[in-house]
This record gives structure tokens, C-alpha cells and sequence, in this order.
């Protein structure tokens, strides 16, 4: 019996090949209809054999192509017209709230077959793509995803191009970012005042300079990166000279090699099976990577850690550029120190030109730039640090319905802002630390491109309660309503969102511990090692670290030697103290007696800081972090994290706490729990025991401390979050003393626990403190 039926798809359905692969099921089974692109969905008419049409429906669930997410399929009864064939329609507009954007893919098997074959058409064009790969929303001007919504536009097919586009038995049937050696883009290599054209020619002048030891800027997918010689020490020192990157870790791209791509990373790395589905999942994110064997990468590339950020190529260009160059370049954001990722030719050559050597362009736009993604595998899992190209914007499903639409802006560091509305939520890619005119640019786009390409204009503001952040001037410079959210009630409201996801249902009150760098207090402190209790809209400050002084204030951060003086001082320890050269330690501590430029913190962030300045490893950081990295791989090396070999691991591979010791909570006056940590100063202070020694102890000292808290509150689980929580090593310590405690420990896995997911917390939050009104 014929029947016809109407369908709407909803859900990640564009740029990942739908409407094609709907054309050749169809074809496939017999049935003849339409398709399109309408709003965010794809939507259509099937009509044919009744059986065959179940199949269809059936089918297309089960078989979606790789990328795509199908919320929900709904179908009805459509008149039969004696339809013939099956068609891919113009694409329709409708409410641009419904859009899911299409994320940036890499290259796929196929289009890496034809790179390689020298009989095809396409061979070694750096542009390849199909409809199951290539740029997507890095180059969408608006949705749908339409040829002419992209930077695309202006390439005009050629004939075999477009002969292909029109084919529904090709692969590259309606690919909307498809091109070849005729129809473009192009490169263009530049050196000085001279410019060689042609994408070979260019490549390969690309590839003379970085085996020349140069230092190439290279157009991405998302962006510049510079790229030079990772294994040649003087290449990588010239690098980190010019950018003014004295130690900051730089990640290397390695090329893609054997079947599953991955047979040069491990060559030179031990990989376990989460790092590596990282590393060749769709986002080609960075990955930190254990470097604690012998490898051939000089120790220039991460200096004083012990994991290095890898990667494997992204685009068509990159796999060109490595398989030609036959070893691991790094690749480092295409930026000066401070400023965000550049993304056009001109851009790149005024700001980047006493950085790189030479210039790799080519003319295909990048319409919303975005840096790479990072992740650590951490407790089993690979957690973003930063989200980019590949990956974001991150649209996620609330489990409540937001009255209004919110946006929420984020922090100062790591900055990344959030748009919210009924049941969704999406996180921007990474902006980056507003401390300057471009980043507040930057910052200022990203807000604008959030609302424009999802359609919803804010109706408020969520910020954070830092009156002296970029993002809160910025909010309260607007016209709209805004909300002030507490930065660690934010990190909570974060965490107990994305467990609600994942459960299906609320949690009961969560305990989270919110250990960080530093967040404005409710009270106007300087917190950062803060355990809250309850729910969003109801957190309660249950407990913190017993506070100490930051000699310099803000300095702080960047000179840890100022919190250890500061620990010293709070333990009664004068004259004891590590410092620079020419610092007057007696003037310092006469300031703080009267509270010039000294004020107290309870940060837990503060906290390794001043420690790693204790042991020595770090008493001056080039970048945030810093000391706290340097005092993670010091105890790591003694330490290894669970399921590794070495001591600190018990029999059944779950990290132990050796040597810990006890830290006391302590009630004040006001029923809130401080942590005495000046009982580990002896222990730091102890000159007689190896550094990595006392590294590992602190760490063991304190994630002991953190489940102490749990018992004594009484509580079943432990929510863990915020900037100090990236260390691998406490986390996982943390969780197996959990574990012999029958404690459960909730972690962050898709928003990251940094502050580049404090915006999703802040629309949370701001939410649920409207409805407690």
C-alpha cells in the first residue's frame, strides 16, 4: 500500500551530511519525497510501499551519519502525490533558536584517499571536503547551513564540482564546503617582500623553511598557529624568544601515520586507550600526554613538566604539511602573549611579523576563529581545559526550561560566555584573558556571534560579582537587567547542572569542594578553597581554608613567593620565606601590618603557589599555573597517577596516600570549617627530604583532608570543581580514597571545571537565584 509521510528531524542534522545520506536512502528503498534544511532541523516528505517507508524511518535513526545528534524525529500523514525521486530542496528559514550549528570536522578516510592518490583530481589539495567532513561553523555567516551562508560563497563551482554536488550516488552530493584545484581556494606563501602563489609551490617553500629551523605562521581551520621544527631545540628557543614565552608549554602536531593515525605518537609516547580516542575523535583536541619516558622532543617544548600537549592534523593542509615534512612540528596559537588568535593574512603579517620567519596563507575565510581545544584525561576520562575548534560552541540540553534568555559572560581568565534559553544552553570556544583592546574585541564579537547565529537576543546578564573584571564593567555598561553571581556558587551550579544531565534527575544537596586561583567573596574576600553545600540558587559556604596574606596583592599570582611568605607569616614563622634578590622581606611584613596592599585569601590556588615557591620550583610564573604544574609533575614523579607503575600506587592500581598527614578543620566562631594547612609547612620547610618527596605529600596531605571533610559533614558524595581540579594527580587521589570510603566524587566532563566554564554556571545559577526570589 503508498503511503506518504512528512518527518522533521531535530537535533545536531546539519553540516554532517543528512540531506544526503535521506537522498540515497531513499533511493536506496525505492521512495520518492524532498528534503531541506528548515531553521536548525531537516525536514521533508517520504512516499512509497508502507514497509518500506517504516524502513526509512527506522533506518534513519540507526544509520545517521558520523556528527550527527538526533534529538527527536516526528512524522505524520502527508498526501500521496505520485511523487518522483527523491530531492534535496532550497533550504527554508524558520526560528533560529532551533539551530544546532555544525562543528569543524576533519578530513575523513576517503577524502585522505584521494589526498594521497596521485591519480585523482583532488590529489594534495590542502581544501579537500566532503559532506562528512571539513570547516563548518568556523566559516557559517549565518544557519542554515547553505553554500551561500559560507565564506564559501565566493568560490563558484566548477563543472566537475558542481556535477558532484548534483549527484545523489556522490559523496559529495550537496557537500556545501566542497572545492578542488580549479574552483579554490588557494595558497600563498609570503617571505619578506617576496610571494610565491600555487598551493604546491607555496607548500613546499612552507616546508624549506621550517627544515631550515624558520618559523612558519600558518592559516588554519580556526586560525594562525605558528609551527616550527619540534625536534630542533634552537627553532623551538627562537620561538618561545620572540613570542616573549619564556616556559609556557607549547603542543606539537604529529603526522598522522598508520591505520588508526597514530603510529608516530607512539612511537615516541606511551598512550593509553582514552588518550588515544582523543586524539583522533572528530575535535583533534590537544591532548596532555604523559613524557616521563625517554622521548626525542627536547625538554624546551614543556619545560619543568612532566606531559606534553599533542596533537594530530585537523585539516587537509596540516596532514600535507606534516606528511611532507616527515616529523612532529609544534603548533602554537598564532598570537602575541596577551592578545587573541589571529585569523586573517593582513592580521597575521602586522602582528605576528617578528615572530614568524615566513607566512603560509590562504584565502578561504574564517568567519569565527577559534583556538584548539585541550584535553587531559583525568579519573578515566578526557575533560575539556579549553574548548575550540572541533568541539564548541558546546550545545548543551538543560534538564529545567529558563524563563528568559540569559546571557552570561564569564570571567576574566580563560573567558568564554554562555547564551541560555528554554531547554538549551551553549558555551562559547575559548576568548581568552580580557586584559587588553583585542581581547575586549574579541570578547565583544563573540557575544554578538553567539546571539546572531542562534537567533535569541538576551534578554539579562549573568556576571561574575567582581566588580573589577572586564566582563562585569562590560555587563553593566548594557541596558539590559543583570544578575552579580558569586564565582564559586557559579563553579558549583556548573557541576550540579551537567551531573543533572547526566542522571536524569536532580541531585540532592551536593557538596562541592570550589578550590581555585582567586573568585570575589560574597563577604568581598578573596576566596578560593571553598566547600559549598545545597543546590543552585541555595549554595551555603560550609567550609575554606584557614586565610593567609598576599604580600603585593594581585602580584601574587604571577610571583608565588609572595603566597609563600604570606604562609609563613600565617604559621607564626617569621624571618622564614623564599624571595627574589632585592626584596626588603622586614618592609613587606611592616605593609602588611598595616594592611597596605596585603589582604587575606583563603585560595586554594594560593596555596600551591606558595608551596611550589617553598620547595623551590617555582618562585617567579611566566604564565598563570605555573607553579601549581611544576608542583603537580614534581609529586607525579614520585607519585604516579592511578594505573600507572611506581610508588604512591597500591596493588590494585588506585593511587595511595603516602605519608599524608592529618590536617585539622576547625570550627570559627561563626560554624564555618577552616582548614589548618600550617601543619604541612614543616614538612615543605624539611630541607632533608627530597623535593618530589614533599610534593607528593602535600598533595596525598590534602586530598586526604578533602574526604575528611565529607565524613565529618556526613555527606554520601563530593562534587569537585573549579581551576585547582585540572590536577590529574589530587583529583585521582581524591578519588580513590573516595572509593575505600564508599564516597561517591562528581566531576565536570563536557563543561570545563576551569573558569572556561564559569558562564554556563553563571546562567544557571542567575536562574534558580530569580526563582528563590
Amino acid at each position: 500500500m503508498i503511503e506518504a509521510r512528512r518527518f522533521r528531524i531535530e537535533g545536531q542534522v546539519q553540516g554532517v551530511g543528512f540531506r544526503p545520506f535521506l537522498a540515497r536512502l531513499a533511493d536506496e528503498l525505492g521512495l520518492a519525497g524532498e528534503t531541506a534544511n528548515v531553521g536548525g532541523r531537516v525536514e521533508g516528505v517520504v512516499e512509497g510501499e508502507a514497509d518500506w517507508l517504516d524502513a526509512f524511518m527506522i533506518r534513519l535513526r540507526l544509520e545517521a551519519p558520523a556528527g550527527a545528534h538526533i534529538l527527536a524525529i516526528h512524522d505524520t500523514a502527508e498526501a500521496i502525490r505520485g511523487r518522483r525521486g527523491f530531492h534535496i530542496l532550497p533550504s527554508l528559514s524558520a526560528d533560529a533558536a532551533e539551530h544546532h550549528l555544525p562543528l569543524d570536522r576533519p578530513p575523513c578516510s576517503s577524502c585522505l584517499t584521494e589526498l594521497a592518490d596521485a591519480r585523482d583530481r583532488r590529489h594534495r589539495h590542502p581544501f579537500i571536503a566532503c559532506a562528512a567532513c571539513g570547516p563548518r561553523v568556523s566559516l557559517l555567516e549565518s544557519p542554515p547551513w547553505d553554500r551561500g551562508r559560507t565564506g564559501m560563497a565566493g568560490f563558484a563551482l566548477c563543472p566537475d564540482c558542481l556535477r558532484e554536488y548534483r549527484d545523489p550516488a556522490d559523496r559529495r552530493f550537496h557537500a556545501e564546503a566542497i572545492a578542488c584545484p580549479s574552483c579554490g581556494p588557494r595558497l600563498w606563501f609570503v617571505r619578506g617582500a617576496g610571494r610565491i602563489d600555487g598551493d604546491q609551490a607555496a607548500l613546499k617553500a612552507a616546508v624549506a623553511v621550517l627544515r631550515d629551523g624558520g618559523i612558519v605562521a600558518v592559516k588554519g581551520v580556526g586560525g594562525y598557529q605558528l609551527m616550527c621544527d619540534a625536534r630542533n631545540e634552537a627553532a623551538v628557543r627562537r620561538l618561545r624568544e620572540r613570542k616573549h614565552r619564556p616556559t609556557k608549554p607549547l603542543a606539537v602536531m604529529f603526522p598522522w601515520a598508520g591505520a588508526d593515525g597514530l603510529v608516530a605518537v607512539r612511537r615516541d609516547f606511551g598512550l593509553g586507550a582514552v588518550e588515544a580516542e582523543a586524539l583522533v575523535s572528530s575535535a583533534r583536541p590537544i591532548v596532555l600526554l604523559s613524557c616521563s619516558r625517554p622521548h626525542p622532543l627536547p625538554d624546551a617544548i614543556a619545560p619543568g613538566l612532566t606531559e606534553i600537549g599533542i596533537m594530530l592534523p585537523s585539516s587537509p593542509l596540516h596532514h600535507l604539511l606534516l606528511d611532507d615534512f616527515a616529523s612532529p612540528l609544534v603548533a602554537t596559537s598564532g598570537n602575541r602573549s596577551g592578545e587573541p588568535l589571529a585569523s586573517t593574512p593582513d592580521e597575521a603579517e602586522a602582528r605576528l611579523v617578528d615572530i614568524a620567519d615566513a607566512f603560509l596563507h590562504h584565502d578561504r575565510p574564517i568567519l569565527h576563529p577559534m583556538d584548539d581545544p585541550v584535553r587531559r584525561v583525568i579519573a578515566g576520562r578526557a575533560r575539556p581545559l579549553r574548548l575550540g575548534r572541533g568541539d564548541a560552541p558546546l550545545e548543551l540540553d538543560l534538564p529545567f526550561a529558563l524563563k528568559k534568555t540569559w546571557l552570561a559572560v564569564g570571567g576574566q581568565m580563560k573567558n568564554a560566555v554562555a547564551l541560555g534559553w528554554g531547554r538549551r544552553a551553549v558555551l562559547s570556544p575559548h576568548i581568552g584573558d580580557l586584559e587588553g583592546p583585542r581581547a575586549h574585541e574579541r570578547f565583544e564579537a563573540s557575544v554578538e556571534a553567539v546571539q546572531g547565529l542562534y537567533g535569541r537576543a538576551a534578554e539579562a546578564i549573568a556576571h561574575d560579582l567582581h566588580p573589577g573584571y572586564a566582563s562585569t564593567r562590560w555587563a553593566r555598561r548594557q541596558t539590559l537587567p543583570t544578575v552579580a553571581v558569586q564565582h564559586h556558587a557559579a563553579h558549583a551550579s556548573a557541576l550540579y547542572a551537567e551531573a543533572w544531565m547526566e542522571a536524569g534527575a536532580p541531585p540532592d544537596e551536593m557538596l562541592v569542594l570550589t578550590w581555585d586561583g582567586l573568585g570575589y567573596g560574597s563577604d568581598g574576600g578573596l576566596w578560593g578553597g571553598e566547600a559549598l553545600l545545597g543546590r543552585p540558587g541555595q549554595w551555603r559556604r560550609v567550609a575554606s581554608l584557614r586565610p593567609f596574606r598576599l604580600p603585593g596583592g594581585e602580584r601574587a599570582a604571577r610571583e608565588p613567593w609572595r603566597s609563600a611568605l604570606g604562609m609563613t607569616w600565617a604559621a607564626g614563622l617569621e624571618g622564614v620565606g623564599v624571595a627574589p634578590e632585592g626584596i626588603d622581606l622586614p618592609l613587606l611584613r611592616q605593609a602588611a601590618m598595616q594592611n597596605l596592599n596585603a589582604p587575606f585569601t583563603t585560595s586554594m590556588g594560593r596555596l600551591f603557589d606558595g608551596a611550589a615557591a617553598l620547595l623551590g620550583l617555582c618562585l617567579v610564573a611566566s604564565y598563570e599555573g605555573e607553579a601549581a604544574m611544576r608542583l603537580e609533575a614534581a609529586a607525579s614523579s614520585l607519585n604516579p597517577s592511578p594505573g600507572g607503575r611506581g610508588e604512591g600506587v597500591r596493588g590494585d592500581g588506585k593511587a595511595a596516600l603516602p605519608g599524608s598527614i592529618p590536617l585539622a578543620w576547625r570550627e570559627d566562631g561563626q560554624g564555618l570549617l577552616h582548614l589548618d594547612w600550617t601543619t604541612l609547612l614543616p614538612m615543605l620547610l624539611d630541607a632533608s627530604r627530597p623535593v618530589v618527596e614533599r610534593a607528593a605529600v602535600f598533595h596525598a596531605s590534602l586530598a586526604r583532608a578533602a574526604l575528611d571533610l565529607v565524613s565529618r559533614l556526613g555527606e554520601p558524595a563530593l562534587g569537585l570543581t573549579g581551576g585547582v581540579m585540572q590536577n590529574r594527580l589530587l583529583v585521582e587521589l581524591i578519588q580513590a580514597e573516595a572509593a575505600s570510603r564508599a564516597i561517591e566524587v562528581c566531576l565536570p566532563a563536557r563543561v570545563p571545571v576551569n573558569d572556561a566554564g564559569l558562564a554556563f554556571g553563571q546562567l544557571v545559577e542567575a536562574h534558580f537565584m530569580e526563582r528563590m526570589q
